[in-house]
C-alpha cells in the first residue's frame, strides 16, 4: 500500500536473526500517525536509507550503539517533509535530514535534526554522497588512509557509496587506485565512468592473483569495507607502513558465529606486525572533530559542482519493499547507494 495521510506503517524488529535475515526478522506494523506536541514538529518520510550498519542494530550485543529493541521501529535516517511545525526554525514543507527510522511519520523535538530547506536540489544526496557514507569516505581515507601522490589505494566494495567516493578522492590526490567489487557491470562502472586504474571481480576465482598484478608496487592504503577472503587476498601486498581505515566487515555481518575454515588472526596480527600497518576503526558519527565536516561539506560540493566527483543511487520504490531490499544490500545487491523512495 502507498503512503497515506491517515495510517502511520512501521517496519520493526520482530525477532533477532541468527544469521542473514528471513522473513521473520521485520515486520510492518500500522498506527495512527502521532499528533506533535509543544515544541515538536511532525515529519513525513520521503526518502529512507539502507546501510550496512543496520545489521548491527538487529543484534543484542555490545556495540557503538544502542540495539533496535524487539517491536522497535528499525533505525535509519530518512529525508522527510514537515508535516505540521510547533518548533521554532521549522515550516511546514521544509526537508530535513533527521533519524526517524523505518516509518511513513515521526515526532521530532529537532536533535540531530538539519534543515534542508525548501526545495533542495536532490535531497536524497543528503543520504549518501553530501551525508553519512560521503563523510565516511572522505574522513575514513584523508584523515587515517592519508595517501600521498603516487601511492597505490586499494578500496573494497567500490561501486558502493563509500567505496566509490573513497576511489574518486584518491584520484584526486593524485593515487593509483584500484577497486574490488562484484560483476563484470560493476567493474566497469568503476573504470570507466568513476575513473579509477583497474577494478578487480572478487567473485572470479583467481581474484588474488588478479589482485597482485594490478597493484605490481605494493598496497599503501586498504580502505576496508568487507573483511572476508577480499581482506585475505590484501594483506600479503600490504607495504610496510601501510594505512588501513577500517568502516566495515559487511562479509562477516550475517555471521551466527565464527568464520569456517583456518584461524587467520596469526596472519592478520602478524602481517600487522611485520609490515608497521596503522589499523584503525572508526565510526562517523563520533570519530573527527567538527572541523573535519565542515572541510567534506567544502569539498564535496565544489568536487560535485565541477564534475570531479560522480554519484550514483540505487532506487528502491515503496516502504514494504525495504527489508528485501536491506537482504540484497547484505549480499551485494546492490548497485550504488541504496535509498528507498517512501511517499
Amino acid at each position: 500500500m502507498p503512503q497515506t495521510s491517515e495510517i502511520n506503517r512501521q517496519i520493526v524488529l520482530a525477532e533477532r536473526p541468527n544469521g542473514q535475515p528471513d522473513e521473520n526478522t521485520l515486520r510492518m506494523d500500522m498506527n495512527e500517525i502521532p499528533e506533535p506536541g509543544a515544541n515538536e514538529m511532525l515529519v513525513r518520510t520521503v526518502y529512507l536509507s539502507l546501510d550496512p550498519y543496520m545489521r548491527g542494530r538487529m543484534n543484542d550485543a555490545k556495540s557503538y550503539a544502542e540495539p533496535v529493541a524487539i517491536g522497535g521501529v528499525m533505525t535509519g535516517q530518512v529525508v522527510g517533509q514537515v508535516a505540521t511545525s510547533n518548533l521554532d526554525g521549522y515550516e511546514a514543507g521544509d526537508f530535513v535530514l533527521s533519524g526517524s527510522g523505518w516509518q511513513d511519520y515521526a515526532i521530532s523535538d529537532g536533535t540531530q535534526v538539519i534543515n534542508l530547506g525548501k526545495n533542495p536540489e536532490n535531497p536524497s544526496w543528503a543520504l549518501g554522497i553530501l551525508g553519512m557514507p560521503g563523510y565516511t569516505a572522505y574522513a575514513g581515507l584523508l584523515k587515517i588512509g592519508e595517501p600521498k601522490p603516487g601511492e597505490t589505494v586499494v578500496v573494497a566494495a567500490a561501486a558502493g557509496p563509500v567505496g566509490a567516493t573513497v576511489g574518486q578522492i584518491a584520484k584526486l590526490k593524485g593515487c593509483r587506485v584500484v577497486g574490488i567489487a562484484g560483476g563484470a557491470d560493476k567493474c566497469a562502472h568503476v573504470v570507466e565512468n568513476l575513473g579509477f586504474d583497474a577494478c578487480i571481480d572478487h567473485r572470479a576465482d583467481d581474484m588474488a592473483a588478479q589482485l597482485r598484478v594490478a597493484c605490481p608496487s605494493g598496497i599503501d592504503v586498504y580502505f576496508e569495507n568487507v573483511g572476508g577472503k577480499v581482506l585475505y587476498a590484501v594483506l600479503p601486498l600490504l607495504n610496510p607502513f601501510a594505512r588501513m581505515p577500517v568502516c566495515g566487515m559487511v562479509a562477516w555481518y550475517n555471521l551466527p558465529g565464527l568464520p569456517e575454515g583456518p584461524d587467520m588472526g596469526p596472519v592478520i596480527m602478524g602481517t600487522i606486525l611485520r609490515m608497521k600497518v596503522k589499523m584503525q576503526g572508526f565510526i562517523i558519527f563520533d570519530s573527527f572533530p567538527l572541523s573535519v565536516y565542515q572541510e567534506f561539506a567544502k569539498d564535496m560540493t565544489g568536487w560535485l559542482k565541477d564534475g570531479s566527483v560522480k554519484y550514483k543511487e540505487h532506487m528502491v520504490e515503496g516502504l514494504e519493499k525495504a527489508p528485501e531490499a536491506f537482504n540484497q544490500l547484505l549480499v551485494g545487491g546492490n548497485f550504488g547507494k541504496m535509498v528507498v523512495k517512501v511517499d
